[in-house]
């Protein structure tokens, strides 16, 4: 491809651009975006230079640029990919305008993507990043546009799928009235190697991350990892919940988890274990929900050859499988209560009696029990022994629901995403922005299954390479009110595509407004039965603003 470039029109990357007025973000597509003073950049800049010195701040930088190109040109594919290479190359340059970082003129572009042949030449006016430098230092004598750079050399990289090497041959910062950049494959530079180490993964930053991460790793040799990778969080509130389960790991005292469903009372009661003496014995879990109650006692406590009907052989319950280490009772509260007589006599006195048998066994087991009600209100409603209660309500631990630790979310989400990315075979880019936010908004009813089923979800109908997005993990999400960017640069508020044809249809229809909305309410009505409540709900009105309507429409039929 070879051209005097000209620019498509960039209507489709403006509608992009959104204004969220409930939170305040602003979006393009589906990343997260953020106004920026310059002189604020112009001071990390400066900072940067101070604390690490020009060449390293110049790599970092570059970095910075190279990453963002990267993710820039997986955009570029994802908004024109159905469009000619050259349109679809120039949603790069087209968006740094859009994002105030330059005015690019294209000056001369070859592109040969199977041949990896690639030429290009751009002008640059009003480049942020040289005001910013020139600001601070006045006058320099190298190019400083060191983010724009290596935007320039990502975005083409991930095209060509190659490393493309853009310089500066004019700079602003160097007293220049306009940047000029000329890019080409990094082996076609007489001195490319040299800059090479711009692009590598070996900058300060990631040695810190290398370095941390070798620490981390020693320290889960020589410790027992918070729960073996089974608990993630930093809140406050599950913090205390997870002092709690340390504090009682390496005693036999018997523990109680109490939570709504979903929060991970299994988890916590298998940390439990993991972190005790009894790791190395079985853990064994029962959801006594689950159990039919005439079954209940002989899955627990076991039974003897003959003890009833279809018992042809002796059979170890749960208790007897646990010898040795620690039984998970989910659920407690819908134990029967004969169930939980005997359940009481375990705890007394470390012994079991099968269905069906004579004589007691002695077991060496830890009972951890959990529920998601209010066991009180089960005695006081005569459904659960008062003195089970007593005896399981020694150590009892709390959960916190997902609601209330917001800062675990993102930490989780990511965590499982590396699970559900490996157990799926996908190779994806991680979460979106507006992913991330949508699940720091959502109420979370069935707390951390919710996240476990949402990110499966999210991970299976993302695309292979692509980021999961917000449509991916909640298909249904309603649209929020936004205001984009006008062909004049103004803001303008965004009226949705069904809703915008919806409108179009109609103003074609040439009814006139006040039959249309008698029109709707009627149907309204008509679909409630002639309940009101019903119909102003249905039209998202109060009930007494629906009356109001009616009565204006019926005011103004009696007066024709």
């Amino acid at each position: 491809m070879d051209s005097s470039l000209q620019y498509p029109p960039d209507t489709d990357l403006r509608k992009l651009l959104r204004f969220e007025r409930g939170s305040g973000a602003i979006w393009l597509g589906e990343r997260r975006m953020l106004l920026l003073h310059t002189t604020a950049l112009s001071a990390l800049r400066k900072d940067l230079i101070t604390s690490v010195g020009t060449a390293h701040t110049r790599r970092l930088l570059t970095r910075m640029g190279y990453a963002s190109g990267l993710h820039d040109a997986e955009f570029a594919n994802k908004t024109r990919g159905d469009r000619s290479l050259e349109d679809m190359f120039l949603v790069g340059p087209q968006l740094h305008m859009l994002e105030g970082a330059a005015r690019v003129t294209p000056l001369h572009l070859k592109m040969d993507i199977a041949a990896g042949h690639y030429e290009g030449e751009f002008r640059w006016d009003d480049s942020w990043e040289a005001h910013a430098h020139r600001l601070a230092y006045g006058v320099t004598d190298e190019p400083a546009c060191w983010i724009l750079l290596g935007y320039a050399s990502g975005y083409t990289s991930a095209f060509m799928g190659k490393l493309i090497l853009f310089k500066e041959v004019k700079c602003g910062a160097c007293g220049h009235d306009h940047c000029h950049i000329v890019g080409k494959p990094i082996e076609e530079w007489s001195d490319g190697e040299a800059y090479r180490p711009y692009f590598e993964d070996d900058s300060l930053l990631d040695k810190m991350d290398a370095l941390s991460q070798q620490v981390e790793a020693l320290k889960t040799r020589l410790e027992p990892s918070t729960s073996g990778g089974m608990l993630i969080g930093s809140s406050p509130a599950f913090q205390q919940a997870h002092d709690l389960m340390l504090r009682a790991a390496n005693t036999q005292v018997t523990v109680l988890l109490t939570g709504e469903t979903g929060v991970g009372k299994e988890r916590f009661a298998r940390a439990l274990h993991a972190h005790s003496d009894r790791a190395s014995g079985p853990f064994v879990a029962v959801n006594c929900a689950a159990l039919p109650a005439e079954l209940i006692e002989a899955e627990l406590f076991g039974v003897e050859k003959g003890a009833f009907t279809g018992a042809h052989a002796a059979r170890a319950g749960r208790f007897e499988r646990a010898d040795g280490g620690t039984l998970f009772l989910d659920e407690v509260g819908d134990l029967p209560m004969a169930a939980q007589a005997k359940l009481l006599r375990v705890l007394q006195d470390s012994e079991i009696e099968r269905v069906g048998a004579e004589s007691a066994r002695k077991i060496n087991v830890r009972v951890v029990t959990a529920t998601n009600v209010n066991l009180e209100d089960a005695v006081a409603q005569g459904r659960f022994r008062r003195d089970l209660l007593y005896r399981l309500n020694v150590y009892p631990i709390c959960i916190p629901p997902l609601r209330e630790r917001l800062a675990d979310i993102e930490p989780l989400a990511n965590h499982l995403l590396a699970r559900f990315t490996a157990l799926h075979n996908k190779r994806l880019n991680g979460l979106g922005d507006r992913a991330l936010q949508a699940l720091m908004h959502h109420d979370w009813p069935g707390n951390v299954r919710e996240l476990e089923n949402l990110v499966e979800r999210g991970v299976i109908l993302a695309t292979q390479g692509a980021t999961v997005e917000v449509e991916h993990l909640f298909p249904n999400m309603p649209a929020s009110r936004q205001d984009g960017v006008d062909e004049q640069g103004r803001l303008a508020h965004i009226v949705p595509a069904d809703s915008a044809a919806l409108c179009e249809r109609i103003v074609d229809s040439g009814v006139p407004i006040e039959e249309l909305e008698a029109q709707v309410l009627a149907m309204a009505v008509e679909r409630c039965d002639g309940n009101l409540s019903g119909a102003s709900r249905l039209l998202g009105l109060t009930r007494p603003q629906l009356a109001y309507r009616l009565k204006r429409q019926q005011s103004g039929e009696a007066s024709t």
